[in-house]
């Protein structure tokens, strides 16, 4: 297997649009692929494709591996670009030993692992049977791995290539849950003697609100009820509010419009704010801005007291790290991730999302953030729960991948837990005693505009999983 045929490959699918729930082009892309080459492909109810490649002469009693990646990705651009991700290819560029999406998301996580599985499926290596195993809807709810039924594969190794550190292997993650939150209000008219002004909070790194929970990046969300909560008892109207984007990035912009007695007074304030956020989050988010803007009105405002109540619980709302492990230095043990807020009619909708290696913790801190949104009087529920991924320290492809890494590049891996959800926790959960790990090339700004995949790792990856995958006995 070659590096550059696996980067070929990945670049021809980032013209192929596949943000979740929308995967109905790559499943396609993926058939059309498999047959091409005369291998088996299978293609089950909700779109999961499975591409068998049968083992080479003299390898058929070598077990079955199965190769693991996720079709959709993480559709997020920066405010102002002209990009549609129903349509149009991804834009990138290579720059400083980096393949990188300036303006939107790369599609790296989970399209690398896919070019990485579909390139061994081509190459002339001669292994055991392959399973090429393609989920759906991984990013917001692992649908195609908790609807999976009994036998779509078979092979009872699993390789996930869906990790973001090269030199790293995995082989536990977190579960989590997602909290969604409704609020609604009374709409009013919009007093005459009011301006109305657009206040933004943005220019926020965000990022993975698994990997990326532990660098206290702002979250715009919260900083602008921060403000507004200040805010308050000056007397204004709230007429929208726009922020975050998936559950699973932290939000990196947020915007409101309100209808404020002296826009002058605001926009000093702002100022004053926009400030403090610099040297709060000076290493974090270099870039953090608030500013005022007019804004032209078309819309009612919500009611006194449900403003209240909004603001009140987004300021309040838990968010970043909750515990960290008591038995692995340095992971990340529970978390949580206050996401989004739109205006939707005449309610606010809020999304947040909880995650855990321990069960209980998870459960806890998903009714923590229930309960503060439900002293305000919100709606709310939990949805898309998803179960953790014990370590199994004597797992044989562990050993297996251990040793060819030593072999391969003179240097010991790190075997480590990952605070992100993989599907590996369903899996395991569906079929019991599979035997799995994770790794994969270095990517970074995950899950938000400049997702970068970087270029030196790439042929290391390639190798360790040519060499595991080939002298499997």
């Amino acid at each position: 297997m070659d590096t550059q045929r696996v980067l070929d490959i990945f670049k021809e699918i980032t013209t192929v649009p596949r943000g979740s729930g929308d995967e109905t082009r790559i499943t396609e892309w993926l058939t059309k692929w498999g047959k091409s080459r005369s291998l088996d492909v299978k293609v089950d109810g909700i779109g999961n494709v499975c591409i068998t490649r049968e083992a080479a002469k003299g390898k058929e009693n070598v077990p079955t591996v199965v190769l693991q990646a996720h079709q959709d990705m993480v559709c997020e651009k920066n405010e102002g670009v002209a990009h549609d991700f129903l349509k149009d290819s991804i834009k990138y560029v290579e720059e400083d030993g980096w393949l990188i999406a300036k303006d939107t998301t790369l599609g790296a996580d989970d399209g690398i692992g896919i070019a990485a599985a579909l390139a061994l499926l081509e190459s002339d290596e001669p292994t055991g049977k392959i399973e090429a195993v393609f989920t759906i809807s991984e990013e917001t709810g692992m649908d195609g791995a908790e609807y999976m039924k009994d036998g779509f594969f078979t092979g009872r190794i699993l390789i996930n290539l869906d990790s973001e550190d090269e030199g790293q292997l995995f082989i536990g993650c977190a579960g989590g849950v997602n909290t969604e939150v409704r609020i609604g209000f009374v709409p009013e008219p919009v007093c005459s003697d009011l301006v109305p002004v657009t206040v933004t909070v943005g220019g926020g790194l965000g990022g993975h609100s698994g990997d990326d929970i532990n660098k206290e990046r702002m979250n715009a969300v919260q900083q602008m009820a921060r403000f507004l909560y200040a805010e308050f008892d000056r007397g204004f109207q709230l007429i929208d509010i726009d922020g975050g984007g998936k559950h699973n990035a932290i939000a990196r912009e947020c915007k409101a419009v309100i209808a404020v007695p002296s826009p002058a007074s605001l926009k000093r304030r702002a100022a004053k704010f926009s400030a403090e956020l610099r040297e709060e989050f000076h290493n974090s988010d270099p870039g953090v801005f608030c500013t005022c803007s007019a804004a032209a009105v078309r819309k009612r405002a919500a009611d006194y007291v449900n403003t209240l109540g909004l603001l009140t619980s987004l300021y309040t709302c838990p968010h970043g790290v909750q515990a960290m492990s008591q038995d692995i230095p340095g992971l990340v043990q529970t978390s949580t991730n206050l996401a989004s807020v739109h205006r939707n009619g005449n309610r606010f909708e809020i999304v947040t999302s909880q995650r855990s290696s321990s069960v209980a913790e998870c459960r806890n801190i998903a009714s923590r953030v229930r309960a503060n949104f439900e002293a305000v009087g919100a709606s709310v529920r939990h949805v898309n729960e998803y179960p953790g991924w014990n370590p199994n320290p004597d797992s044989p492809i562990l050993a297996r991948c251990v040793e060819s890494y030593r072999r391969l590049f003179n240097r010991e891996p790190e075997v480590k837990a990952i605070h992100a959800g993989l599907e590996c926790g369903l899996f395991l959960k569906k079929f019991p005693g599979l035997d799995m790990i994770s790794f994969g090339p270095t990517l970074r700004c995950v899950h938000a505009p400049g997702e970068k995949l970087e270029l030196a790792s790439l042929p290391k990856f390639v190798d360790l999983l040519n060499d595991v995958v080939c002298n499997l006995k």
